[in-house]
């Protein structure tokens, strides 16, 4: 007689596995070998029973204890009558693409949760604000009052599942319990439904809600609106609002983290000369001097001219602003002739990073 493989060997699993991971390696197993999937195949109709006996020993505490201290002695000889699995728990919404059933609702069923997106100008991400939005949602009808029946009838209690919700099913050496195909689960029947909700017992209504935005905000920042998503059934809650936002481009300024970029061109005079040069920021505009000799994708930091860190208004990034030196493309003959009088002029101490340059080609080529 052939004797059994050990628990632990049949599933995969270290004999510390978790029951998390037992039920995980089940879980796997069941759906490769089950016979619905493979219809006349033996060897798989019994690794099957080997890893659902497996599963009935381990994940019983007890079991798995004498288990693990005598091994197969300790929890006698079990037959196919003695393997109790719970279908619903360990397969869930994979159990349907085996029996083409539905997954055990609660009586209690939560509204769905909605998504809206909203797109806000670069400022109002900056500074925070408001926004009056319109959302579309399922709501509880207010013709029925959420019965679902028409005015003077009630719902009849259904007769295939008795008002249970479920009805017992068996499958091989498994007996589980199902949604009822007839109520789909609510264990009631609507015969005379609401001309409004049709029995759906939800009706599609419009609600204006307010949205405020705080100041930080970034690019698919989420804000949850607890209970203003679509209403729940026999006294379930309400799901949430989930408002994603976007933020339009800005025209100048771009964003890294809490800081603010911007890039301005100056002239050839104003980057050797220095000057005071005008910048915009989201506050209004401000003077920054610029140093003599200034070289081009020089930055320059301006100190909490940035964007709050979010849910904190007294902490703010910087304002960094990129000079880029731009040459004239065109020039008439008298600027020509004072450009070439002012480069005679000039030596090696005008131009060190030249100077640098043409040392370091000598020294390589000569």
């Amino acid at each position: 007689m052939q004797s059994k493989r050990d628990y632990y060997e049949v599933l995969g699993i270290p004999r510390t596995a978790s029951a998390n991971e037992l039920k995980k390696a089940y879980r796997k197993l069941a759906h490769k070998y089950h016979p619905d999937k493979n219809a006349g195949n033996k060897k798989a109709e019994a690794l099957f029973k080997e890893a659902s006996e497996s599963y009935t020993v381990l994940s019983d505490p007890e079991k798995r204890a004498q288990y693990d201290r005598f091994g197969h002695i300790g929890v006698g000889n079990i037959s196919s009558n003695d393997v109790s699995v719970n279908i619903q728990d360990i397969f869930g919404d994979i159990f349907s693409d085996f029996f083409g059933g539905e997954r055990k609702k609660n009586k209690k069923r939560k509204g769905s949760d909605l998504r809206y997106d909203l797109e806000i100008s670069f400022e109002e991400a900056a500074f925070g604000g408001e926004k009056n939005i319109t959302i579309n949602k399922k709501d509880i009808c207010n013709i029925c009052n959420g019965s679902g029946c028409k005015s003077g009838t009630i719902p009849n209690t259904c007769k295939t599942c008795q008002g249970y919700g479920e009805v017992r099913v068996s499958k091989g050496f498994f007996s589980m319990s199902q949604t009822c195909f007839n109520c789909k689960g609510n264990g009631q029947v609507i015969n005379n439904p609401c001309k409004e909700c049709y029995g759906t017992k939800l009706k599609n209504i419009q609600k204006k809600i307010k949205v405020k935005i705080p100041a930080g905000v970034d690019e698919s920042t989420q804000l949850r609106f607890i209970n203003e998503g679509e209403s729940g059934l026999f006294g379930g809650t309400k799901g949430d609002l989930f408002v994603f936002l976007s933020i339009k481009k800005h025209p100048i300024f771009t964003r890294k983290r809490n800081n603010i970029c911007c890039n301005i061109p100056i002239s050839f005079t104003q980057a050797t000369l220095g000057c005071k040069l005008e910048v915009p920021t989201l506050l209004g505009k401000v003077f920054m001097s610029i140093p003599k000799g200034t070289q081009t994708n020089t930055t320059f930091r301006l100190k909490n001219k940035g964007i709050s860190y979010l849910r904190s208004n007294r902490v703010k990034g910087d304002q960094m602003v990129t000079v880029h030196v731009e040459i004239p493309k065109k020039l008439n003959k008298k600027q020509e002739k004072l450009l070439r009088n002012f480069s005679k002029t000039l030596d090696e101490t005008s131009m060190p990073k030249g100077k640098s340059f043409l040392n370091t080609v000598k020294e390589i080529f000569g």
